[in-house]
């Protein structure tokens, strides 16, 4: 039988206290480590030397500040629902719904309100609790009843107790205020990559276009979701520049979905290669380091993963999926499949409104504290 020596003993028990809150971790990720709140003034050199540390001590790093923040065995499910196909007037280079692009996608009108509340209770009957409808749009400029069956579906889903989020290109802050009256939980908008690079994927919407509209959302009281995609053809630079932009926003956004680009013919990325694994695990990690309280969300591009990979993300602070039938006009994993997953990996869903322990937790400190300002003064 193996009997371990001193001096092995010795140096396990050296190792285990590397993390968390030991001084051998130097830098910027002891810094991440040490977080008990949020932090918004991160610079890039402090993201790029979290980005670019050793990959295991990144990824235990990432998962011992998941663990602070969230439980870790809650995965959000989310449902994505296409409610206006293509024919959009964008240029972005990824995009199959691009009318500058040849591939083949038929646009159609916007669909009604009661196909959208159909699908919202099949996906929750599933086990999904948040519900995201995606349009085809620039922007809602001239939607006026558009706009007004979106509401209707918003508070239709919002009526099931469900979280639901929107992406309708840009909106301003009129239209921003009239989706948060109708009960809007979040409302994505993707800074897609970093600014440096922006201009190579994108050029009918600048990049500051894409943050006033984040600033419009927030402002109006609504949960932004932005993230980015990766497989653009992007740079390592790009990866932190992409997460700097988000950790420095006023507030992180609640969530920050990860895309890995599904290559579509027809579009001028259709021959890029996969991104390899680690890149993707890396930029999860990080986004977990410096975004401690946001959901992370695996999205597009999840169904090229396999399991092992998919736990490595969750590991590394992954705490989102889009599961269901389909994404907006990509394949996606199903929910059976997902769930024979999580029960493989001890993982349970996440409940409506949860937002992970961290925003709960805040809030009944919040309380507990008013409590206590109202006895003093009585």
């Amino acid at each position: 039988m193996f009997r371990p020596t001193r001096a092995l003993l010795s140096a396990a028990r050296a190792y285990s206290t590397v993390l968390p809150g030991t001084p051998r971790v130097a830098g910027a990720l002891q810094n991440a480590m040490n977080q008990t709140a949020p932090r918004t003034n991160w610079t890039k050199e402090e993201i790029t030397e979290i980005y670019e540390t050793p990959l295991m001590e990144l990824t235990f790093a990432a998962a011992s500040i998941h663990r602070r923040f969230h439980n870790p065995a809650d995965l959000q499910l989310c449902t994505l629902h296409n409610i206006k196909t293509g024919g959009c007037s964008e240029d972005c280079s990824y995009c199959s719904q691009s009318s500058r692009h040849n591939t083949g996608l038929k646009a159609t009108p916007l669909v009604s309100v009661d196909t959208v509340l159909s699908a919202a209770r099949v996906a929750k009957d599933n086990g999904s609790t948040r519900f995201c409808l995606g349009a085809a749009w620039r922007d809602m400029r001239g939607r006026k009843s558009g706009l007004k069956n979106i509401k209707a579906m918003v508070e239709g889903v919002r009526a099931m107790d469900m979280e639901v989020c929107v992406t309708l290109g840009m909106i301003d802050a009129a239209q921003a205020k009239e989706l948060k009256d109708a009960g809007l939980t979040a409302y994505n908008h993707n800074v897609d990559t970093s600014r440096e690079f922006y201009p190579s994927v994108i050029t009918t919407r600048s990049y500051d276009e894409r943050l006033d509209t984040i600033k419009n959302v927030r402002e109006a009281g609504i949960n932004v979701c932005s993230g980015g995609i990766l497989g653009l053809g992007e740079t390592k630079e790009d990866h932190v520049g992409m997460i700097y932009t988000l950790g420095t926003m006023p507030s992180h956004p609640e969530s920050v979905p990860i895309n890995a680009l599904v290559p579509i013919k027809g579009t001028p990325l259709e021959g890029n290669k996969p991104l390899p694994f680690v890149d993707i695990l890396r930029t999860v990690a990080t986004a977990r380091c410096v975004m401690p309280a946001s959901i992370v969300r695996l999205a597009a591009g999840r169904i090229t993963l396999k399991e092992e990979q998919q736990a490595m993300c969750f590991m590394a602070g992954a705490n989102a999926v889009f599961t269901g039938e389909r994404m907006l006009t990509t394949d996606c994993s199903g929910w059976d499949e997902d769930k024979g997953m999580m029960e493989r990996w001890g993982l349970v869903p996440m409940k409506s409104f949860q937002r992970g322990g961290y925003r709960a937790k805040m809030e009944a400190e919040k309380e507990t504290a008013a409590e206590q300002i109202t006895k003093v003064e009585v």
